[in-house]
């Protein structure tokens, strides 16, 4: 087995234990965790603010961690929503992942918090192997991003517990070909539900069900029922114990190999993701510590040789990290801060 596929499998099994965990913590609180997926530009965002206004409305205790390289701009405009919100800076880094996730909710998430949104980086190929505990995934797509990106993406797609297409009120404009993007879903995640959004066709007081635009990419009269309701009711099952979707993908991989993300890029191809890496040894670590690289790992240690940063370069010799000296250089590390607060904090990773 080729060294890069040795780190990959590493880290996302490390991964994976740290997001079995905080489902399990969140479940015992009550709190059903969503994770959405999508690349820049296809209007996570909007939706997600008009989600959190709809389930303020609607009485339903929701809260949301938004993730961005940079500027606090989400944050701001998630707030007007009314829901506690979060922003997290990843430095440069193009996901998240759970130990990053869970240092930020650690004395923030308020009691009694029923849903949790969680928008990663907008981007559809790291994000999509990692975990975060939650218990459903949605990936979203624009009419505008065209209708093979699920066979482009299959990992993102493949292993979405909801599919949610935006936009749908540009339907006719992008010349978006409905019929063939539900193939393409189906062709790589078999059974999952499609929901169609437009939250820019109608004002964010205006309540809604899903608006089911042409097959060949025709405006549905009903344009002005935005999808938001139908999302939501959608999570609000799942935090009642209706079952989620499970994907044909996640299922083959787990038989496979006992990791839920085994090849999910696509089989016997392997790969790095983008400032993952383990240590020489792969050796256990036993507390948190920061990398130059903004990853979060478990312990404070010492490399003994030749190693690789989530930057990408090569560094040889012992190197400290998590604050101990030389652990400066590279990019810094993951921040949170919480919308409307001006100094950003890290905090440490406690049980929730």
């Amino acid at each position: 087995m080729c060294r890069v596929d040795v780190v990959r499998r590493a880290v996302l099994a490390a991964n994976d234990t740290l997001a079995a965990a905080l489902r399990a913590d969140l479940a015992a609180r009550g709190t059903v965790l969503v994770s959405l997926l999508s690349s820049p530009g296809s209007g996570k965002t909007a939706l997600l603010e008009r989600l959190l206004r709809r389930a303020v409305e609607r009485g339903t205790a929701v809260a949301a961690l938004t993730a961005d390289l940079a500027t606090e701009n989400d944050a701001r405009r998630l707030a007007r929503s009314g829901a506690p919100v979060r922003q997290v800076l990843t430095g440069g880094l193009c996901h998240l992942e759970c130990a990053q996730l869970r240092t930020h909710l650690d004395g923030w998430l308020p009691d009694g918090t029923e849903v949790l949104f969680v928008e990663n980086v907008g981007n559809l190929v790291c994000p999509a192997s990692y975990d975060l505990g939650e218990t459903l995934r949605v990936t979203l797509m624009s009419v505008t991003e065209g209708e093979d990106k699920p066979l482009k993406y299959p990992a993102a797609f493949g292993l979405a517990n909801l599919v949610v297409l935006t936009k749908t009120d540009l339907l006719s404009a992008a010349g978006f070909d409905a019929r063939a993007f539900e193939r393409n879903v189906a062709a790589v995640n078999p059974g999952v539900e499609i929901l169609r959004t437009a939250v820019r066709a109608a004002p964010a007081g205006d309540a809604g069900d899903a608006a089911h635009a042409g097959d060949a990419g025709g405006a549905d009269p009903r344009t002005a029922a935005d999808g938001v309701d139908a999302l939501l009711d959608r999570v609000l099952a799942v935090r009642a114990g209706a079952p989620a979707h499970q994907p044909v993908l996640a299922a083959r991989h787990l038989a496979e190999s006992g990791h839920h993300h085994e090849d999910a890029h696509g089989e016997g191809e392997p790969h790095v993701h983008e400032g993952a890496h383990v240590h020489e040894g792969a050796r256990g670590h036993e507390g948190p510590h920061v990398h130059d690289g903004a990853h979060v790992h478990e312990g404070t240690h010492v490399h003994d040789g030749p190693h690789v940063h989530g930057d990408g370069h090569l560094r040889d010799g012992a190197r400290a990290h998590a604050g101990a000296p030389g652990s400066g250089a590279g990019r810094p590390p993951v921040t949170a801060r919480t919308a409307g607060q001006g100094a950003a904090s890290a905090a440490p990773v406690r049980p929730l």
